[in-house]
C-alpha cells in the first residue's frame, strides 16, 4: 500500500525494508531519542514486524525523490471504538531533518487518519528533553496531556479539530507548492493477498467521498481531492465494519 501526496510517497513497511529500518533504529542519531535503546538484532526486528503487520497498525517508509529516508507510523488505530491512534516519525537520512519533508509526511498520515478513516484523536510520546521534537509536533497542533509533568516519555494529544485549525496554513502552502489537490492510495498485489486492499476498498465504497480509480501494472489506484478549506470527513459506522473480515496473515 502507498499513500502519495505533496510529492512524497508513504509505502507500507514490508520485510524487504526491515534491515534498513534496523540500521536506522540502532544508529545513535535515532536511538538517543527512543525510550527503548537496547541493540536490536535481526531476530528481534522480525519478531516486532510479526506483531505489527496487521490492519490495526500502519507503518510506512517515507520516500522522497525515489530515496527511502525514514519511517512514519500510526499504530493501534481504533476506528471502531474511540477512534484514536498513536503515531511516530523518524528520519534515517540526516540531510532531510531540517527540511519540510517531516512536516509533509506527517500531514499525509494525519489527513488519511482524520479525513479518510474518520479518526478523532492522535497521540504521540516524546522524551521530555527532546525539545526539537516537541516544537515540531506543537506546530501540528499536539498538546501535552494532563499529568505528564513528572513523566520522562510524555504523552501528547492532537484532536481532529486542532489539526484542521493549527495546520491550515501549512496544508494550504503544501498544496500550493505541489499543485495537486489529490491524495493517491495505491493497493499493490500483495495487499490483495493479505486482504488489506479489500477492506480498504469496502471502506471507500461505503463513504460519500468522491474518488476516481484505475488499474495500472497490477495495482489499483484511487485518488480524491482533499479540500483545505472544507475537508470531507468520513463518518465511520462501527456496526458496519469488521477490521479482520478479509485479512490473511502473510507467511
Amino acid at each position: 500500500m502507498k499513500l502519495i501526496r505533496y510529492g512524497i510517497t508513504l509505502k507500507r513497511l514490508t520485510r524487504d525494508d526491515l534491515e534498513l529500518l534496523r540500521t536506522w533504529r540502532n544508529s545513535q542519531q535515532i536511538n538517543q531519542f527512543m525510550e527503548y535503546r537496547e541493540y536490536i538484532t535481526p531476530e528481534m526486528q522480525e519478531t516486532w514486524f510479526e506483531s505489527i503487520d496487521n490492519p490495526d497498525n500502519n507503518y510506512y517508509i517515507i520516500i522522497y525523490k525515489g530515496e527511502k529516508i525514514g519511517l512514519i507510523n500510526e499504530k493501534g488505530f481504533s476506528r471502531f471504538a474511540d477512534k484514536t491512534s498513536e503515531s511516530g516519525i523518524f528520519l534515517g537520512s540526516e540531510k532531510y531533518i531540517n527540511s519540510p519533508i517531516p512536516v509533509l509526511a506527517s500531514l499525509i498520515l494525519l489527513e488519511m487518519s482524520f479525513f479518510l478513516l474518520g479518526g478523532k484523536d492522535s497521540y504521540i510520546r516524546i522524551l521530555k528533553g527532546n525539545t526539537t521534537s516537541i516544537k515540531f509536533n506543537r506546530q501540528l497542533g499536539y498538546q501535552l496531556c494532563p499529568g505528564q509533568d513528572e513523566i520522562e516519555n510524555q504523552r501528547y494529544v492532537l484532536t481532529r479539530e486542532s489539526f484542521i485549525t493549527k495546520t491550515y496554513k501549512l496544508r494550504k502552502a503544501a498544496l500550493r507548492l505541489s499543485g495537486d489537490p489529490n491524495m493517491y492510495v495505491v493497493w499493490e498485489p500483495h495487499d490483495y493477498e493479505s486482504g488489506m486492499a479489500q477492506e480498504s476498498e469496502e471502506l471507500f465504497a461505503k463513504s460519500e467521498l468522491h474518488s476516481d480509480d484505475k488499474w495500472e501494472d497490477g495495482c489499483h489506484i484511487f485518488w480524491s481531492p482533499i479540500d483545505v478549506e472544507n475537508p470531507y470527513i468520513r463518518d465511520v459506522d462501527p456496526e458496519g465494519q469488521t477490521p479482520y473480515k478479509y485479512y490473511k496473515k502473510r507467511l
